[in-house]
């Protein structure tokens, strides 16, 4: 289903971001843009599993 695999890229992408933000900041950041995109689509599309494990500051 495409909302899983966007849920899955969505946490790639946020652990990624964790894991750089002490060394690369910027591109943490950068990354966690897209991570955040990700998450708006996927509350567009009303997905009801997001609200379970996705917060979003």
């Amino acid at each position: 289903m495409k909302e899983e695999c966007m849920c899955e890229k969505y946490t790639q992408l946020m652990h990624k971001a964790y894991k750089l933000a002490l060394v690369d900041k910027e591109r943490s950041d950068k990354i966690n843009a897209k991570a955040k995109k990700i998450l708006r689509e996927l509350r567009r599309m009303h997905y009801p599993e997001v609200e379970n494990w996705a917060t979003e500051y």
